[in-house]
């Protein structure tokens, strides 16, 4: 057994996860961390003043004190949330095929951030961080939207679509930063912050 997997097998704490998304229970699974999945169900509204990756990282924060279990000494509970920023403007989860298409016409030829705020919170200690890629969308065509939308409904995914779906495969020119940011959870840092937690 070597160092790092000595590590991540005596790791002090029984992490949680407090998320519905697949894919961060993916992410972190592929880490090597071992976890349980307890899904948090909070009222995720901000207010209008919050400005990029504060969003995110007050509502990783709103999810992980809405956890419903007192934490005990050697459980670390981690939650997070990732929006998309384009023009000054937040996207969040749409609601419906509209919402999505607007989004996606938004974002079409453009590029926009995605940031993702993480909140690891033990009974004795609480810590936020964020991380931001950048993504750069070609001009999406009316029908790649159409064919998107009815094919993969992303409307659990902020900006209306998932990176590693067919939209990210014909739409995104480059990203700058973690492709694992967009989507969801910044694992590189994420990975230190566990280490150093």
């Amino acid at each position: 057994m070597n160092s790092i997997e000595k590590q991540l097998k005596e790791f002090p704490y029984q992490l949680i996860l407090g998320s519905n998304s697949p894919r961060r229970q993916e992410l972190l699974k592929s880490l090597g961390f071992n976890f349980i999945n307890k899904p948090i169900h909070a009222d995720e509204s901000f207010s209008e003043e919050l400005y990029a990756e504060h969003i995110p990282l007050y509502l990783a924060e709103k999810k992980a004190n809405a956890y419903q279990d007192i934490l005990k000494e050697h459980e670390l509970l981690i939650t997070a949330d990732t929006i998309v920023w384009c023009k000054e403007k937040v996207f969040n989860k749409p609601n419906n095929y509209l919402e999505s298409k607007q989004m996606l016409e938004n974002l079409s030829g453009q590029t926009h951030e995605v940031f993702t705020g993480v909140c690891l919170k033990s009974h004795k200690k609480q810590i936020t961080f964020y991380d931001v890629s950048k993504v750069y969308f070609k001009a999406l065509k009316s029908e790649e939207i159409d064919y998107y939308l009815t094919n993969f409904n992303p409307y659990d995914k902020a900006g209306g679509y998932g990176v590693q779906d067919w939209i990210g495969y014909i739409g995104i020119e480059k990203i700058e930063g973690s492709f694992y940011n967009v989507m969801g959870l910044p694992v590189k840092k994420l990975y230190e912050e566990l280490m150093n937690f």
